[in-house]
């Protein structure tokens, strides 16, 4: 998964004033009820900005780019938690990006540590440090475990279309497939990762 590079896609399909268009509260209203197309809408709005604010924490393209796209899952996954008295859904989206992209500086700053306290002992490591770095890989791995549970056909959907950045009509060229098979396996494929990962609707 580390391969993929969304960012320059990604970014460009997004407006750096798409909280001037769509009512995104009614958006993501619409994701929380399974709407595919909806969550491509909100995609289009936050990619873009969210990326932005990551690279800005870590500094570093490559991870920045896999941190964004754990941030589009976590939008997906929790969208029925947003709650439109508690501020704009651009504000919860960036807080969320904002709050993965520190946890990664902690989590890279913690490997290290980890690291450096294991090469001074020449010892296995501790059961607590073993733990604490499955707790900082758990969601990712599940993440990627729950696209292994996908068809190949769902899996290179999503991929494309949520991992690449890749349009409808652009995702449907590369899979040489009709415009309406590609949102019938998106829509499928997201619904099957959401049930996967054991997100109550």
């Amino acid at each position: 998964m580390g391969d993929h590079h969304i960012a320059p896609r990604s970014t460009g399909r997004a407006r750096a004033g798409g909280a001037h268009g769509p009512d995104l509260s009614g958006t993501v209203a619409r994701v929380a009820d399974g709407d595919q197309e909806a969550f491509a809408t909100l995609y289009d709005a936050v990619a873009g900005p969210v990326y932005g604010l990551v690279l800005k924490v870590l500094r570093d393209p490559a991870q920045s780019e896999e941190v964004a796209q754990e941030v589009m899952v976590e939008v997906w996954r929790t969208a029925t938690r947003y709650r439109r008295d508690q501020g704009s859904v651009m504000t919860w989206v960036m807080t969320m990006a904002h709050r993965r992209a520190v946890d990664r500086v902690r989590s890279e700053q913690a490997a290290t540590d980890r690291e450096l306290r294991t090469a001074r002992r020449e010892s296995t490591p501790a059961y607590d440090q073993v733990s604490e770095e499955v707790t900082v890989r758990l969601e990712s791995e599940q993440v990627r475990r729950c696209l292994r549970s996908l068809t190949d056909l769902q899996r290179q959907a999503v991929t494309l279309a949520y991992y690449q950045g890749y349009t409808y009509r652009e995702v449907a060229a590369s899979l040489s497939v009709p415009l309406g098979t590609v949102k019938t396996r998106l829509r499928d494929g997201l619904i099957r990762l959401r049930d996967c990962m054991g997100v109550n609707a």
